[in-house]
């Protein structure tokens, strides 16, 4: 009975010393209070009721930042929400430096998009977001680094304007979308004139280009239409026939 009693005491002493880390876990180790050091992955022992063992994950964490309200630099309310990617690169200093770093760096992302987006305008929210990420990622991967926290990126997921904000830039976007109508229409009537001022200086340099394009027109109207049609002929294309006719008149009598 003792020798049962004995063996029940080592098996529970025994799984109290050891532990086992996957690859991406580490041990913080504590001794009597006193940091030990971070251990792991693999098989950890430890001495039973002295050390105390933290686990910390070295994955990367997507901690989505809840939506908030800011007021940009052109008085626009608008509401904002973001993701943060980061992972632990110092458990020591992730578990001695702060009480909760999962907490420690939401907080800090939701003051500094506040603060970084309040700094912006509207458009430059909308148009320049890339830079907008990068300085976000700068500022608060500056504030987790003295925990042991490296945040690779930032990503600003939505921006909520007011029904009335959108309701402005969809008639801002049809104006512009009308003014690059009018441009390029008033393109093609320049480009249009500009040929029609071609196709006149070469008639008038040569005149029978006009009776060749008249005398063309009335063969694709032949060739296309099988209805009778008027068409008036030019004096100028009969009056090689008149004057023939004319000398011939002149030379008989």
């Amino acid at each position: 009975m003792e020798l049962l009693i004995v063996l029940v005491l080592a098996i529970i002493v025994l799984s109290s010393a050891l532990r086992i880390l996957n690859e991406y876990e580490r041990g913080v180790v504590f001794r009597l209070g006193r940091l030990i050091g971070a251990k792991g992955p693999g098989l950890i022992l430890l001495i039973p009721f002295i050390d105390r063992m933290v686990k910390v994950s070295l994955r990367t964490v997507a901690m989505e930042v809840p939506a908030q309200d800011v007021i940009t630099r052109d008085n626009v309310s608008i509401k904002v929400n973001a993701v943060v990617y980061f992972r632990v690169v110092d458990p020591e200093k992730a578990i001695n430096e702060v009480e909760n770093y999962l907490f420690a760096t939401s907080q800090i992302a939701q003051t500094t998009l506040r603060s970084v987006l309040g700094q912006s305008e509207l458009d430059e929210l909308l148009a320049e977001r890339e830079k907008i990420n990068r300085h976000l990622q700068e500022i608060i991967d500056s504030h987790t680094e003295p925990w042991g926290v490296k945040v690779s990126a930032v990503e600003v997921k939505q921006i909520d304007l007011p029904v009335e904000m959108q309701r402005a830039m969809a008639r801002q976007a049809e104006a512009e979308r009308e003014r690059r109508s009018k441009i390029i229409s008033a393109e093609g009537e320049y480009q249009a004139a500009q040929r029609l001022a071609e196709a006149a200086q070469t008639i008038q340099r040569f005149p029978i280009a006009l009776q060749l394009r008249f005398l063309q027109t009335l063969s694709e109207i032949a060739t296309e239409k099988n209805s009778t049609i008027v068409f008036p002929v030019p004096i100028d294309l009969l009056r090689p026939f008149v004057e023939r006719g004319n000398q011939s008149s002149s030379a008989g009598g």
